[in-house]
């Protein structure tokens, strides 16, 4: 729990501050210390009918079946069913003699009350926990929220906590209070003040309502007296003894926050002022959770120092499994990238240079944004190569944001080093290519070779995919990266780019990879089959390849045993490229670009 020096931060909801962003700042300065008083107007969204509109559609079916020669019984019962109730029954409206006489058999009523709350059969998807439901979850997985009360009987709340790993102490009969665990020793409580919907103790009625159980109204004192409240879809219209309870609560140590979404009920008005309560108008239940756990979740950000590379990797993997944490998946490729942004502005990354500096500039740039870069590199390796395609959206994401670091011309700009600011897209391409080809997924291939497709701004030229404006010897000047990334043997790389390429990118592989040659014969694959769609995707004259150690013979094979033999054999109508639409799908194309990128070979050879 964050405390100040006398206790949990208690932050004030004046004019100054909306009061969401009061409650925001409240819940993340003092964990655990709010509760929450959920109503119906939480559940409506899911299509579950309201404990009273139960009771009202049983009553109406009660009254069809004495009177089934009158169509108009089951309305007219319904539109007073306790009037209704009581002049044919004979007694008071309760949901124990309601249940009893719509189904006195203990699986009749069950059936029947299932079919009120659970899913039919072939519709999974409704009446399951709202955006509200799995926004608190997320609020309680953080700690944030620690004890529920609710008007409601249905079970969406503890499906949603369900649904992220929590099992909640569940309180919705007097007799499960003595032998509970403390509030404070639970990760959460979920009280159920009106019951659950298979307990014949539900309270529905205005007389039901009147008053609690003499351990319940105890624990529910406990509660208004000890937590800070945060109320949501609570209209205070019939519960008395819950619109009793609230209002002779003695001064509020922390403060009341009412969130309502309509009409305001003389009660809660009453209460409201009462308690001088921080009224939240105009939200629906949808709304103000989820804002509330993106409010929480900013200020993590702001108040947790940035996070390491490895940290970032661990995150990730736990993460991407995790259907519930996409957000956080999210929001850590989005972090990675925007480091790199930030420090791509022509004040770290200048852009202007004399002949004299260029290659004392070059270099630093060079080495800066693959720094910069190393977080994300690190994330789209192990993220790429884990995943099962649920986020390849996430992945080309990156990259389109890095390819957007050009979409700006600077004035009297040295051309080397204005196009070093693709060398971040460039890396976050390859890296993802070598992933998919380690991991058996070259069907995402596509989506990195052939989108997001660019432009130079004000040039008037065509937009062309990144075999052709990544292309290695478009982005690091060959000359240069001799001195960046000079050979052992004091002669000159063959291939400069592609081998710092390699050399630099093999640590964000290590955990996935840990063989060298795999790795090797991974970039091999890669620049192979990028050269070959850059000789189909562009005009011959543009056509160039990615070049690399695949055009030495060793590589690329002799009398039909290397790599361009095995790439051949594989050139059917079933090669999963082709059938993700690589050559258009076409298998001439495909087998046209092997022949030319074949004779660009021949040509650089002799």
């Amino acid at each position: 729990m964050s405390e100040g020096t006398n206790g949990p931060v208690v932050v004030p909801a004046g004019t100054l501050i909306e009061p969401p962003m009061a409650m925001a700042l409240n819940v993340h300065s003092s964990p655990g210390v709010y509760a929450l008083l959920l109503g119906a107007g939480v559940s409506i969204a899911s299509g579950v009918k309201t404990g009273w509109g139960i009771v009202e559609d049983l009553v109406g079916k009660v009254a069809a079946v004495r009177d089934p020669d009158d169509p108009d019984a089951r309305t007219k019962a319904m539109a007073d069913p306790e009037a209704w109730w009581e002049a044919n029954i004979g007694e008071p409206l309760n949901y124990s003699t309601l249940l009893a006489a719509a189904a006195p058999l203990p699986s009749s009523r069950q059936a029947m009350l299932a079919h009120y709350f659970e899913p039919e059969e072939g519709a999974e998807d409704s009446k399951g926990p709202t955006a509200a439901h799995r926004a608190i979850a997320q609020l309680v997985k953080r700690g944030s929220i620690r004890v529920i009360l609710t008007t409601n009987f249905d079970r969406l709340t503890e499906r949603a906590l369900q649904e992220v790993g929590i099992s909640p102490q569940v309180v919705s009969r007097p007799d499960q209070i003595k032998g509970s665990m403390l509030l404070q020793h639970s990760p959460v409580t979920v009280i159920k003040l009106h019951g659950d919907y298979a307990d014949l103790e539900q309270r529905n009625t205005v007389d039901e309502l009147g008053d609690y159980p003499e351990e319940l109204q105890e624990l529910l004192d406990r509660v208004l007296d000890e937590y800070g409240l945060i109320v949501c879809g609570w209209s205070a219209d019939w519960d008395k003894a819950l619109v009793r309870a609230v209002g002779s609560t003695r001064p509020r140590r922390y403060p009341l926050f009412w969130s309502q979404y309509g009409r305001f009920s003389d009660a809660a008005r009453n209460l409201t002022a009462q308690h001088k309560a921080v009224v939240i108008d105009g939200k629906s239940a949808d709304e103000l959770f989820t804002g509330l756990v993106r409010s929480v979740e900013a200020l993590d950000r702001l108040t947790t120092a940035p996070i390491t590379r490895d940290i970032a990797v661990v995150q990730l993997k736990r993460a991407l499994p995790d259907p519930v944490r996409r957000i956080e998946l999210f929001d850590l490729v989005e972090q990675a990238v925007d480091q790199i942004t930030s420090r791509s502005t022509p004040e770290h990354k200048p852009v202007l240079a004399s002949a004299d500096p260029r290659p004392a500039t070059f270099e630093p740039n060079v080495l800066g944004y693959r720094a910069d870069s190393d977080t994300l590199l690190h994330l789209l390796a192990n993220g790429v190569f884990h995943d099962d395609g649920t986020y390849d959206h996430l992945w080309q994401r990156a990259v389109t944001r890095l390819v957007r670091l050009r979409d700006t011309r600077p004035d009297n700009s040295n051309g080397f080093l204005e196009k070093l600011r693709h060398l971040p897209a460039l890396l976050a391409t390859r890296t993802i290519g070598l992933a998919a080809i380690l991991s058996d997924r070259e069907e995402l291939l596509i989506k990195a070779l052939y989108h997001p497709e660019w432009a130079y701004p004000q040039s008037g030229g065509p937009q062309r995919g990144p075999t052709y404006y990544l292309n290695p010897a478009h982005v690091l000047d060959a000359t240069f990266m001799h001195q960046v990334h000079p050979a052992k043997n004091g002669r000159k790389h063959p291939h400069p780019q592609s081998d710092w390429l390699k050399e630099t990118l093999r640590e964000p592989f290590r955990l996935v990879e840990p063989s060298d040659i795999a790795y090797r014969e991974a970039c091999a694959r890669f620049e192979f089959l990028a050269s070959m769609i850059a000789m189909d995707a562009h005009p011959d004259l543009l056509a160039e390849p990615w070049s690399g150690e695949f055009f030495f013979d060793h590589i690329w094979g002799f009398n039909g045993d290397g790599l361009a033999a095995a790439i051949e054999a594989e050139l059917t109508d079933a090669w999963p490229l082709l059938a993700a639409g690589a050559f258009g799908g076409d298998l001439s194309r495909a087998k046209n670009a092997l022949v030319k990128l074949t004779a660009k070979r021949v040509h650089r050879v002799l």
